[in-house]
């Protein structure tokens, strides 16, 4: 008999199985319908052995003390600053919209102060900031919205921003000052030696066991557990009672180059041109040293596995009437993006288990379980050591 089965191997359900087991001595039996751990983060080296990211890039940025020490028991760090180029009028150009963008794309020596007259100049004031369109027309104005936001949106939703919520835009920030870094997070760090390496740290316990290529309909009546911890799409689980949940999918396309070197960036975005959103180059953000490097090419899709919850207030209607189902199934805990249905971060899925967690126990934040593990030492150089105070510097994933 289990104490919980847990449907899903990614942030969510991998972090509950961890701390379930470890923290409280329960029997753990996780299933996955994929082949491997790790969810979306999955990371594996490919046939020229490359570390390369499966599912797109994963960058680990947080504000979270609590979620970097939790983590940090089980994988050192890289330090890294994820940094993204936009391609635009024919140059590559920073992005976020920074001080050097406008400079570049416009031929002007602009000050940061300067700068602020320049977007207050252009800026289309609305008088409720409603959808994505009126979170950057409002900031920057049409003409930059055009040239990095409308066209970038549209293929990664297949909707015109005007028709999703601000949310998704203000994702984004617009700057000031020269600052080129896409996020401006306490801890930003890379795992050592990579995402599926860290999973595999995390479920290293005895009270864990996993089934991969399973669906949970398979032994949900075969195997016997007491509770379940869900972390698949809620419309699913409920056999699309309210009908589907719209979600975004994206196709991959891989590729590995003869060249140390493909590109200027770790990642260039493509709002205008081409079919893809961006390209990706895994070894700037591994720092792997190796003589060919690897790239992946991103396509949004309508269909296929679900990635992204689709952000409008119809689907939150629908996804309400779904969470009224899942309030009055005690005996199932639903975590995660799919299950809640919302546009989570990975460090934001490992704070909503971690909390789930404490609800299940009846814990309190502040409980020792939260404590880092002494064993890991090795953290980014821009944060604070959170382990035994010492720290080995700068390693390179091999």
């Amino acid at each position: 008999m289990f104490d919980y089965l847990i449907v899903g191997a990614g942030f969510a359900g991998s972090v509950l199985a961890e701390r379930l087991a470890a923290g409280a001595d329960k029997k753990v039996l996780l299933i996955d319908v994929r082949n491997h751990i790790g969810g979306n983060a999955y990371d594996h080296y490919n046939a020229d052995g490359i570390l390369i990211h499966k599912y797109g890039p994963h960058i680990f940025h947080t504000n979270s003390q609590e979620v970097f020490e939790y983590l940090s028991r089980f994988t050192d760090w890289r330090p890294y600053q994820h940094r993204v180029k936009a391609s635009v009028d024919g140059q590559l150009v920073p992005m976020p919209i920074n001080l050097d963008t406008i400079n570049q794309l416009y031929g002007l020596n602009l000050t940061a102060f300067q700068l602020d007259e320049f977007f207050a100049s252009v800026a289309e004031p609305r008088d409720q900031i409603s959808t994505s369109e009126d979170v950057v027309v409002s900031k920057v104005g049409r003409e930059l919205y055009e040239k990095f936001f409308r066209g970038y949106t549209r293929k990664q939703w297949g909707l015109d921003p005007s028709e999703l919520d601000a949310a998704v835009t203000a994702r984004v920030p617009t700057r000031t000052n020269r600052d080129d870094r896409y996020f401006t997070d306490t801890y930003q760090a890379m795992p050592l030696h990579g995402y599926t390496r860290m999973f595999e740290e995390m479920l290293d316990h005895p009270n864990i066991k996993i089934m991969l290529n399973t669906d949970y309909r398979e032994i949900e009546g075969v195997i016997p557990y007491r509770e379940m911890i869900y972390t698949g799409p809620v419309d699913a689980f409920f056999d699309y009672r309210y009908g589907k949940l719209p979600y975004r999918s994206l196709e991959f396309k891989h590729e590995t180059h003869n060249v140390p070197i493909y590109q200027a960036a770790p990642v260039i975005n493509y709002p205008n041109d081409y079919a893809y959103t961006r390209i990706t180059e895994f070894k700037y953000l591994t720092g792997q040293e190796h003589t060919k490097t690897s790239i992946v090419y991103e396509f949004p899709r309508a269909e296929g596995d679900p990635y992204y919850p689709v952000p409008r207030p119809e689907n939150a209607e629908v996804y309400a009437q779904y969470k009224a189902l899942a309030d009055d199934t005690p005996e199932v805990h639903f975590v995660g993006r799919l299950a809640t249905y919302k546009y989570y971060n990975m460090d934001q899925v490992v704070a909503q288990a971690l909390t789930v967690y404490r609800k299940i126990m009846g814990t309190k934040r502040t409980e020792a379980a939260t404590l880092p593990r002494l064993s890991r030492t090795t953290m980014p150089a821009t944060v604070p050591v959170v382990s035994n105070g010492t720290s080995k510097g700068n390693g390179k994933a091999k």
